[in-house]
Order: C-alpha cells, then structure tokens, then sequence
C-alpha cells in the first residue's frame, strides 16, 4: 500500500471514537464492542459455538476493533511520516487533530512543534541573507575604494582613506551586533546588576549620543527633561548602555536637519519608564510591531544602520525583566512630523530617598 493511499484512508476513514477523551475509555469501549458484537451475532446465529459461526464472530469482532481503533493510531502513524519529512527538511506536513484524548492533545502539540520548526528555519533562511547582504555592501565600496588606491586611479587622500574606514567600521559594528546576539540567544549573557544613578546615566548617554553624531555629521539636539525626583535602579551598566546608545543613535539618524531627540525619565508603581522621542517621520502602526525584529527597519530605512540595534535593544532590555515598545507620537501642529517615540519601561527603580533608608 502507498503512502498516497495511506493519506487517503486516513482522510475518508471514520473516527466514531474521536469524542471520547481518554484513550482508556476508548481501549475500554474498544473491548466491550467487540465482545458485544461477536455474543450478539453468537445469539443471532443458528446456535453456540458451532465452528463455522465461531469463526465468523471472531472475524467481525476483529474487523469491528479495526474500525473502531483506526481514530486511535492514525494520528501516530500520521506523526511517524511527519517526523520522517522534517527530517529531510519539510516542515509543511501536519497531523489531523480531531481527537479529543491524549493521542489528540499529542497531535495538537506535534502541529504547533511542526509550525515553530518551520518559522524557525525561516528565520534562519532570512538571517543567512540578510547577513549576506549587510556583509556584501560594506565588503564592495571597501574593495572599490582599496582598488582605486591599489590601480592609481585614486590618490591616498584623506577623503578616500575615511571611506575605507568607514566601511571598515561598519563591518566591524556588524560583527559586533551578531556576537551579541549569538550570546543572547544562547544565554550566555549575565548581567552585572550595580546601584545606578539614573539622572546622571541618561546625561551620560546623552552626551555620549552628542559626540556620536557630531562626529558623524549630523545636525540634532539632544535634550534631557530634569527627573522628577532622583532615582536609583539596580542594572547591567554596560549592557543598559547599549540599550540607550542604540535608541539615542537611531533617533538622531532619522531625525531631520536641526531636529531634538528628548529624553524623558520618571518613576511610576515602582518602574523606571524613559521615553526617547525624536522629530522624525515616524515609524507606522502596521510596522511598529517589527521594528524590533532582526534586520527590519521598517520604513525608516535612511541612515545606514545594520538592523540590529533595536533587536539588540529589546533582548537587553527583556534580560532586565523590561518592556520596549513603539507608542504613539505626541500631537504636533504645524503639519510636522509625527515622530517616533520608544518606551522603555524597568523594574526595580527607587528613589534616592528609599535608598537612604
């Protein structure tokens, strides 16, 4: 018999034992057919136990358990041939699910295995080309530039020099990006929680952030509302760093000429929440759900960055026990722009005060 044929059967087969929960009650209701069907024809039949009607009883009793019992395994013989296509890497097979008792709660759980393993190895299909793809642009204008230089085409200025090392930069920040995030994946990434002060963090990071872009070119204001009240929060420094350093930079890159990026800080039910909002176009609501995503951008495409720094981003802030998320721009007039404002909201946040006691 051929698999094809084996699909088929177990399509326009009959379950009548689907609505049963336990797969013991059907062994039970299984056993009590059969024997009921086989007496019943014994009764009916020209007498007891004459051979030929014994023999018969035995048949329909057995031809009675198989139909009965077809529900029950062709489910595992379903996840056998499954499990034996993602092997050889199709993740598209699925196990009907109809039953109602163990074998169906396993096949339910097979399915949403069977759906995992194939967005997973999406994923990766998409890792490998996106990686591919950030890895070729800065490889080609370094290998144009170094050529040019190599054949005479260009002399060793300075300008041709900066491009080389700005490509080689960039490429050095990728690597730098996709180690972090193999470790984030593994695991491997413990946190160094210390007392921070968070006023004076932000006002380094905001300074921090000043120098990056004008040492990049770039014409935005960065402004850092006064706290509240002072605030300490227990966290990675290094790690919390990045966080900031790739909210603040991202911001300034999609900001306009002469635009501010804010930042804002306060305690609220014990959390710390800082609000990075730039000037920018702003990031649509159909896309703010995957701007957190490995290599996606959105449609704030301009800038240059690798894709990673918001992923990056969102895997520190969740190793602290946060939240990150895109909320919704404050109301502008004029005809501005919308604006992007990013949530960053940590717990284990209290004032100075508290922390004196």
């Amino acid at each position: 018999m051929t698999g094809r044929t084996v699909d088929w059967l177990n399509r326009v087969l009959p379950r009548p034992l689907d609505p049963v929960r336990s797969i013991k009650m059907k062994l039970g209701v299984l056993l009590v057919a059969s024997w009921a069907v086989a007496v019943g024809y014994f009764w009916y039949g020209v007498g007891w136990l004459p051979p030929g009607t014994a023999l018969t009883a035995i048949g329909i009793a057995l031809l009675t358990a198989q139909v009965l019992a077809h529900g029950m395994t062709s489910p595992l013989r379903e996840m056998t041939a499954a499990a034996g296509a993602m092997a050889r890497g199709d993740y598209t097979r699925r196990v009907r699910a109809t039953s109602r008792d163990e074998v169906g709660e396993l096949a339910q759980a097979f399915n949403k295995m069977a759906g995992d393993l194939a967005a997973a190895d999406q994923r990766r299909r998409e890792l490998i080309a996106n990686v591919s793809h950030e890895l070729r642009t800065p490889i080609t204008a370094l290998q144009g530039v170094l050529e040019n230089l190599v054949d005479g085409v260009a002399a060793p200025e300075p300008a041709a020099l900066r491009a080389a090392l700005g490509q080689t930069e960039r490429l050095g920040h990728l690597v730098a990006d996709l180690l972090d995030l193999s470790r984030l994946d593994a695991g491997v990434v413990p946190l160094r929680r210390v007392r921070i002060d968070v006023a004076d963090f932000l006002d380094e990071a905001v300074e921090h952030a000043t120098a990056t872009a004008a040492g990049a070119g770039r014409d935005v204001t960065f402004r850092l509302d006064p706290l509240p009240a002072p605030l300490i929060v227990h966290a990675d420094p290094w790690r919390l760093h990045q966080v900031f350093a790739n909210l603040l930079d991202n911001a300034a890159r999609h900001s306009p000429p002469g635009g501010t990026v804010l930042v804002t800080a306060e305690e609220r039910t014990g959390q710390l929440h800082v609000e990075v909002t730039d000037e920018g176009e702003g990031i649509p609501p159909a896309e703010r759900s995957r701007v957190f995503e490995r290599f996606t951008r959105g449609e704030r495409t301009a800038g240059g960055g690798t894709g990673l720094g918001l992923a990056i981003t969102r895997w520190v802030v969740e190793l602290h026990g946060g939240t990150i998320r895109v909320a919704d721009p404050p109301a502008r007039t004029g005809g501005a722009p919308p604006g992007c404002r990013i949530q960053v909201t940590l717990p284990h946040v209290t004032s100075a005060g508290e922390e004196e006691a």
